[in-house]
Order: structure tokens, then sequence, then C-alpha cells
């Protein structure tokens, strides 16, 4: 029960952080979008930092979806548990937003107007996830004090070079289309995301797994 509070609360925590910083950014940035990615970029890496290093004993610290089930192939769990994570996930990613309508007196159910679609973005969002799942792999195998460091700077980097801005998390990605402020998503672009990451994901597992046999 404790591996579930943690990844329901500790993606709870991430998009408030990804969303609060958003809005946090543009509004201070008076709608400069550089200055409100640069304060998104640095709080996510940040925060994420902390949530990593917190519940990374307790339940690996996934909070994404593409990552349980790269762990739950590779053997690190069982079905049950990739199951549970993934509610949790996808749960406490809605909360996080939720949460931040509540904090910033705005509207708690929204739908993003935010269009995020096309060719690039969505080579974007595939590369974003062999990136991110490739680091959590060999950091994790190679490097697991390290680990927390690597992935958040991987994000905060991965805001910057990516057209996407580097969600790389399907719970994410659904989550953004529930608000209409900087860090949202169009409903109808989720899927384009979603599909991207998870190409990732698979492509990934037949690497290490062809790997891990031999």
């Amino acid at each position: 029960m404790r591996s579930y509070l943690a990844e329901f609360f500790g993606t709870a925590l991430l998009l408030a952080i990804v969303a609060g910083s958003g809005l946090m950014g543009e509004t201070l940035g008076s709608g400069n979008a550089a200055v409100a990615l640069l304060g998104n970029s640095i709080t996510t890496g940040a925060g994420l930092y902390v949530l990593i290093v917190l519940m990374g004993p307790i339940s690996g610290a996934h909070f994404n979806p593409v990552v349980t089930l790269m762990f739950w192939k590779l053997g690190c769990l069982d079905l049950k548990k990739m199951l549970g994570y993934f509610a949790c996930q996808f749960s406490g990613a809605i909360v996080g937003i939720l949460m931040t309508h509540i904090m910033f007196n705005l509207p708690l159910i929204q739908e993003s107007t935010k269009v995020r679609t096309g060719m690039g973005i969505w080579v974007s969002e595939f590369i974003s996830t062999l990136v991110l799942l490739s680091v959590i792999r060999i950091g994790d195998k190679d490097a697991k004090d390290r680990l927390p460091m690597l992935v958040a700077l991987t994000v905060t980097a991965g805001y910057w070079f990516t057209s996407s801005t580097f969600f790389a998390n399907p719970a994410v990605a659904l989550a953004r289309s529930f608000t209409n402020t900087f860090v949202g998503i169009s409903p109808h672009d989720v899927l384009g995301f979603v599909i991207a990451e998870v190409l990732a994901v698979l492509t990934i597992i037949a690497l290490f797994c062809r790997s891990t046999s031999k």
C-alpha cells in the first residue's frame, strides 16, 4: 500500500509542480513564453529530483506508466503491481492538475485548447520517451546513486531541445488536457502523444530485453 500511495501522491505533486510553475512563469513573465518555459523547466527538474529521492526507496518513483511498463517487462514488478501503479499514476496526475486549479483560484474543470500535433511533435515525443527511458534504465543499472539527478537534468534539458517539450508520460499527457493553461494540451492531441510514447517504450523493451537475454 505504501508503494501505491507513493506513486499516487508523487505523480499528483509532479503535475502540480508542472502546471503551477507554468502558470506562475506565464504570469510573472507577462506572457513571455521563453521566461515561462525557463521557470517551468527549472522548477520541474528541481521538484522531480526531490520526489525521486524521497519516493524512490518506497515505490521506485516511476510516476509514469511507460516507466512502469518497462520495469514490468524487465521482471522488476508483477502484473498486479503494474496495473495498480497505472491506476495511481493516472488518477494522481489528474488530482495534481485539480490541486493547481484550486491553488490558483481557477475553474476546477477545464479543457485545454492548446494544439500540439503534427509529425514533428510526434517524432519529438517518441525521441523524448526513448531518451528518458534509456537514461532511467542505464542509470538504474550503472549509476543508481546518481539516478535522481540524471532524470531531473534530462527532463530539464528536454523542455528545451524537443518541440513537444518532453512530456514522455501518458499520464502527464492525459492530465494536461484538463487544464487550459500554459502547460495544456488539446484532448484531441493526447492520442498522438500516447501512441508515440508507447511505441518508444516498446522499442526500449525490445532492445533491453534482447540484450538481457543474451
